[in-house]
């Protein structure tokens, strides 16, 4: 049923030959055939999904020594001893998932780091099957999102390991009660928004969590794990 006032699109086409006096004679027009346009094709991203597994409640943020490409600094845990909570966040450059989210990890980042939040990221893809992932290229993404965290490469793959890290993006929320080490307290997703499923980026599962954390109080949500990219292993190292 056709809706008023909304004109389907139509193409014009010429039939025949066209001579000057077609346009001359005010009477003598070409003859034209209407034809319906084809619809435009929308672009479908297809990208394999992984959700991160289950980690403890309380498990321990392992130790780690990893270089920070952009600046060649050496960054450990020991280096976020003095924040009440740590976000640690498995991300890479290519990944549909993760690129869906930069822009608002980097809003939501800055916006805690300003109220005592520690935040980290790390890439532990191998630059050997996916070398837009390699140390070069994550140096260059750092600059131009201007994250506000260290953007680290985990080139050995322990870190993840070591964390149980299996996709990108996924996000370890640590907690640090004085001087006990740090104990995890979220292991979820940033929120419900993917590639394609029309549902706007807000952060909300994550923030909510981090808002917990630092006034202190229990995080009682339900906590959905984190979809992304698998994390791309070294050839050797398949899993």
């Amino acid at each position: 049923m056709a809706t008023a006032g909304i004109i389907s699109p139509t193409t014009i086409r010429i039939v025949g030959s066209l001579s000057s006096t077609s346009f001359l004679h005010p009477f003598r027009l070409p003859s034209l055939q209407l034809t319906k346009a084809k619809p435009t094709r929308k672009l479908i991203i297809r990208a394999a999904r992984t959700e991160s597994k289950g980690v403890s409640l309380g498990f321990r943020a392992p130790d780690f020594k990893l270089s920070e490409p952009l600046t060649g600094k050496i960054w450990t845990l020991d280096d976020f001893e003095s924040y009440p909570a740590l976000l640690v966040m498995f991300i890479c450059n290519h990944c549909p998932f993760v690129i869906h989210l930069k822009k608002d990890i980097v809003k939501l980042s800055d916006f805690y780091m300003k109220k005592g939040l520690a935040v980290v990221a790390i890439s532990s893809n191998s630059a050997v099957t996916h070398p837009q992932d390699g140390p070069e290229f994550m140096a260059e993404d750092a600059k131009l999102f201007k994250y506000p965290f260290p953007y680290l490469y985990d080139e050995s793959q322990d870190v993840a390991r070591a964390f149980g890290a299996v996709c990108t993006p996924e996000f370890f929320l640590f907690k640090k009660d004085g001087r006990r080490p740090f104990e995890l307290v979220y292991h979820g997703q940033f929120d419900d928004s993917r590639p394609n499923n029309n549902m706007r980026v807000t952060g909300r599962d994550l923030s909510m969590a981090i808002d917990c954390v630092l006034s202190g109080q229990p995080f009682k949500s339900a906590q959905k794990p984190s979809i992304g990219c698998s994390i791309k292993w070294h050839p050797e190292k398949e899993v």
